[in-house]
């Protein structure tokens, strides 16, 4: 399926000078003079290399369909992570590497989406949005106040994120997974 440049995101797969690619940060500019693009870091699913490309929102790129198919996340088992099929209790090693940073946000029991190629995974699609407690959090800085500024804290799984100065430690949010990002506290 063919996509514009700008309707890439991270975790698409795409195929780019004939090798499939795994898309993993994306910034869109539109500089005051010219069109707008996208900078896209991505990389390769066969040999681990990575490029950045820039796509212009007149390019097209074919988006890989890929099966996808629910599985669990039991443990991890030294460089490898454990998945269970959900539908036949079938369990599949996978290598961490293949989820980059995000291996920090898997949870035991988490429920995620593997996308298959020729029934081999490429890659596993964690849930957006996850829900964390902040283990530490800088204290507010008198006079610093306003909405726009935001402090440095901890998560639970030792992940660092920006969070707003009424976020205390002990303070259980939601987090967005691929941007990193502090979203709202949990209910």
């Amino acid at each position: 399926m063919k996509i514009s440049g700008v309707d890439i995101r991270p975790g698409n797969i795409l195929e780019y000078e004939k090798g499939l690619w795994k898309v993993a940060k994306i910034q869109h500019t539109q500089p005051g003079k010219g069109g707008a693009y996208m900078q896209v870091e991505m990389k390769n699913l066969v040999d681990g290399r990575k490029t950045n490309v820039r796509f212009r929102s007149a390019d097209t790129v074919e988006k890989v369909r890929l099966d996808t198919k629910e599985f669990q996340y039991l443990y991890q088992d030294g460089d490898l992570l454990v998945f269970m099929d959900k539908e036949n209790y079938e369990q599949i090693n996978l290598a961490a590497d293949m989820l980059g940073e995000e291996v920090a946000f898997l949870t035991d029991g988490m429920d995620v989406t593997l996308e298959l190629y020729d029934e081999k995974p490429l890659s596993v699609q964690l849930p957006d949005q996850i829900e964390a407690e902040i283990v530490e959090a800088d204290g507010v800085v008198k006079g610093q106040t306003a909405s726009s500024s935001y402090k440095p804290a901890v998560l639970d799984n030792g992940v660092r994120v920006m969070v707003p100065p009424f976020i205390a430690a002990g303070t259980r949010i939601i987090v967005d997974v691929y941007a990193r990002e502090y979203v709202r506290k949990a209910d």
